[in-house]
């Protein structure tokens, strides 16, 4: 990243109550991508390179504030009370940046698509010698927002609101994003002359540039694509803005040279890797912490969460990797497995129906179908280790704590309580009694009592 020209700071709007989600979770605490709104917006601010950000909250939502301080520190948060409307917000930022020289850029924790390239223009402007900039966009339905109102494609003159626009400005489809950059003496400056003799009685940012122009100062507007400015209001709109980000990550996947038949149907998330050369079949999901290496195969509806999977390996279809599962290369894990807190060697397989959790399998070791490592006694859990090239039958049950030695094997069906030598069979299991005529003795008995009945 280029080293600004001058320090930059941000005030992330944070404080709205989000009444339309109908949720007990605080609206810019929703997640989009499997991160919060309001760590998008952090994101942004902090890829601009801003050094101070601040994020103003509620008095009614204090996990916002919690939160932002459990990500940037103390000191991070300033509290909006009573709510006044968008100017009077950013005002209350303005002693947390009393010691502050640079300039200052506005933006909403409820817009989880604005990124650092979308807004940087804003500070070109400033460069270019802009008092304030003006982050708009053309809207497809000009309905609702504010209205930039230009002498030319960037000098701006005032922004006007949907309540107080008349017939000719509503026809107007140049409108305002609310993100907005400037001077920090000029922005605080400007925020306190404005007045709330409006419709709504509130203290409007966008009134800055009206008043910036009495000043004699240069308020110009830079534009993006509509898109990028969604803001998210309700579970719909959360909805939508998730698939536009879900749209977008998979198609730089894609550049990047990944394989996805069926993209629309593949979830990502905000951290995933995936290499080039990795195949994505349809119906996969990615939660948080994913990595996957070169020419690796995720087939079709397999979970992924917290895990790493090697080159080459291949997971499922039907597969489930939790927090902890460390797949080498080449190593294959297929339908209905479970993978937690293991670490799996180059080139083992566990092809079916089975749970593996807690402990290490070793390189080309073979986990049978129906394996079951039992590592939780309902209080503790424990590991197990399979060795290298070990051989465990199907429908086995390792109880942890427990070993299987390097080229090892266990007979189907057994319970294992005890560690097995390397090159050792291992079998524990009753057993197998026959009795001749005892299945056709008892098929005569059960139809004779339903004759009867």
């Amino acid at each position: 990243m280029t080293v600004p020209a001058r320090k930059r700071a941000a005030v992330i709007l944070a404080a709205g109550q989000g009444t339309r989600m109908k949720s007990p979770t605080p609206k810019v605490l929703h997640r989009i991508g499997g991160r919060t709104m309001l760590d998008h917006a952090i994101d942004a601010a902090q890829a601009l390179g801003c050094e101070r950000v601040v994020v103003v909250v509620g008095a009614h939502s204090p996990q916002v504030g919690e939160h932002a301080v459990k990500r940037l520190g103390e000191g991070a948060t300033v509290i909006q009370d009573p709510p006044l409307g968008t100017g009077h917000a950013v005002l209350a930022a303005r002693e947390a940046l009393a010691d502050f020289d640079g300039d200052v850029v506005v933006t909403y924790a409820d817009c989880p698509l604005l990124t650092a390239p979308t807004i940087e223009p804003l500070f070109a402007l400033r460069d270019a010698g802009a008092d304030l900039a003006v982050l708009g966009f053309e809207a497809a339905d000009p309905t609702g927002y504010g209205r930039l109102i230009l002498a030319s494609d960037e000098v701006l003159l005032r922004i006007v609101e949907e309540k107080e626009a008349d017939a000719e400005t509503k026809q107007v489809r140049a409108c305002n994003s609310g993100v907005l950059a400037a001077d920090r003496a000029v922005l605080f400056d400007l925020l306190a002359k404005v007045r709330n003799d409006n419709a709504k009685g509130e203290y409007y940012l966008t009134d800055v540039v009206g008043l910036a122009h009495e000043q004699k100062l240069t308020p110009r507007a830079a534009f993006a694509p509509e898109a990028a400015t969604q803001g998210v209001n309700s579970q719909g709109e959360l909805a939508a803005a998730e698939a536009v980000w879900q749209a977008a990550r998979r198609a730089a996947f894609m550049v990047e040279g990944v394989t996805m038949p069926a993209p629309d149907t593949v979830h990502l998330c905000w951290d995933t890797r995936l290499a080039a050369g990795v195949t994505v079949e349809p119906f996969v999901v990615f939660g948080p912490g994913v990595s996957v290496a070169r020419g690796a195969v995720i087939r079709a509806f397999s979970h992924l969460e917290g895990a790493a999977v090697g080159e080459g390996a291949l997971i499922g279809p039907y597969a489930r990797l939790r927090p902890g599962a460390d797949i080498g290369a080449d190593a294959h894990i297929g339908n209905f497995v479970e993978v937690k807190k293991v670490k799996v060697g180059a080139g083992a397989k566990a092809n079916h129906l089975s749970y593996l959790g807690d402990g290490t399998v070793g390189p080309k070791a073979n986990i049978g179908a129906g394996t079951i490592f039992c590592n939780y006694d309902g209080f503790d859990k424990f590991e197990t280790h399979v060795g290298s090239g070990a051989f465990i039958g199907s429908n086995t049950a390792l109880v942890a704590p427990v070993r299987v030695g390097d080229g090892a094997m266990t007979g189907s069906g057994s319970v294992i309580t005890k560690d097995v030598a390397e090159n050792t069979l291992a079998i524990s299991r009753a057993g197998q009694v026959d009795k001749p005529g005892w299945a056709e003795r008892f098929r005569a008995m059960k139809l004779a009592r339903k004759e009867k009945k």
